[in-house]
């Protein structure tokens, strides 16, 4: 099957993570598409492929004949979608790319001036939504290609290569992914995630990360009476959101710049939520950032009262390149890999995070490696279809062996 075939199939399967569930995966739908690839998996021939209970699938493609003795490799993609978008009824479609904007429907369009990395894209093949919903290459994508690999070296055993060790996890999109890895049972001596963006791109960097949210409490009163007695949590959280700096938001920021993101508000009078994720690079301006998230809730309750700011904050993940820089002949193995498939590697900073970062941290070290798309998250996802069939060259190139 062609690797955009393939992605077609999964990208049929609404798999939205949510943050706010407790159960494992956070959605029921994520356990349907893992059965579907599990079994897809043991078609094609893959040796044991397992779904755990908590919807993780693995399964392991045994070494060539005298390849015995070369070190287990590790693919791993996720196979939720973010809930920036509806994940549900997506209706892609193909377009050859000739230029220009990229009209999605009546009113929204995909243009060259908000992303001129379209220009690079001329002349290929896209997999486009219908401007309604999100696609789903993130990371469906990346599930395509890595099986999309098993079924070609299967189908060509004279491909000569070590054990390969197949990954693919719920959850990556509410940060959950890793957390029921079995990394001992995947028995991979290093892995890439096949996580990231347009073709080429090739991280070992990511933001160290925490979150949380701040509880605001207040005292209602009937507004009419209301004067030196009402406390309004909804002001009081406007109050602390003042006190940040505005230079260091998302929407300012990029490279090895770090920031205070505040994602979310709801409340009343009496009980306001404000929830934000905090991101850098470098772990002690992370620290920072926490120290002065706490400072300013102090702030809050030496203005308002004791017990008016109730912080709630932790630790997400943290920057792989701490463990991987030792180790960079893994690094050198996926560059080499796509100079190998006539792709000039991109070599950048992660501004987020994968599954890879904290599984670095779990003992599995773990670069993350393009998909082909672009746009994640919204409904101007698109994926490139020579990208994604140029990303399957690159992983047989990383994992053959001479």
């Amino acid at each position: 099957m062609k690797v955009d075939e393939r992605l077609l199939q999964y990208v049929a399967f609404d798999t939205t993570s949510d943050e706010n569930s407790m159960t494992v995966p956070s959605t029921p739908n994520q356990l349907k598409l893992a059965a579907f690839i599990r079994e897809e998996l043991e078609r094609l021939g893959v040796e044991n492929p397992v779904m755990s209970e908590t919807g993780y699938v693995y399964g392991w493609l045994p070494a060539s004949e005298g390849c015995e003795d070369l070190p287990c490799i590790g693919l791993i993609a996720h196979m939720d979608t973010s809930d920036g978008a509806s994940g549900a009824d997506i209706k892609p479609r193909y377009l050859q790319y000739e230029g220009g904007d990229i009209i999605l429907n009546e009113q929204v369009k995909t243009t060259v001036e908000d992303f001129p990395f379209l220009k690079d894209l001329i002349g290929q093949t896209l997999i486009v939504t219908d401007g309604t919903t999100l696609l789903g290459a993130d990371d469906k994508a990346g599930v395509a290609e890595i099986v999309t690999l098993a079924e070609y070296l299967i189908a060509h055993p004279e491909v000569r290569h070590g054990r390969i060790a197949l990954g693919f996890t719920p959850d990556e999109e509410i940060g959950r992914g890793p957390d029921h890895f079995d990394v001992r049972g995947f028995g991979a001596a290093f892995a890439y995630t096949v996580d990231g963006g347009l073709l080429g791109e090739l991280e070992y960097e990511n933001f160290n990360a925490a979150g949380g949210r701040v509880t605001f409490h207040g005292n209602n009163i009937h507004p009419g009476s209301a004067k030196n007695k009402m406390k309004n949590a909804v002001t009081i959280a406007a109050d602390f959101l003042k006190l940040f700096p505005e230079s260091e938001t998302p929407e300012h920021t990029e490279g090895y710049e770090g920031f205070y993101h505040f994602a979310g508000i709801k409340g009343d009078v009496t009980t306001t939520v404000v929830s934000f994720i905090l991101r850098d690079h470098d772990l002690q301006k992370l620290e920072e950032k926490k120290s002065f998230v706490a400072e300013a809730c102090e702030w809050i309750d030496f203005k308002y009262g004791d017990g008016t700011a109730e912080l709630s904050l932790r630790d997400s993940y943290y920057n792989m390149k701490e463990l991987i820089v030792p180790h960079m002949e893994i690094v050198e193995r996926a560059k080499e890999a796509m100079l190998k498939a006539g792709v000039t590697p991109i070599i950048q900073p992660i501004r987020g995070g994968t599954d890879g970062a904290t599984l670095s941290y779990k003992g599995l070290l773990c670069p993350n490696l393009s998909t082909g798309g672009a746009n994640f998250h919204g409904i101007r996802e698109l994926v490139s279809v020579d990208a994604m069939e140029k990303m399957v060259e690159i992983l047989k190139n990383i994992v053959t062996a001479g």
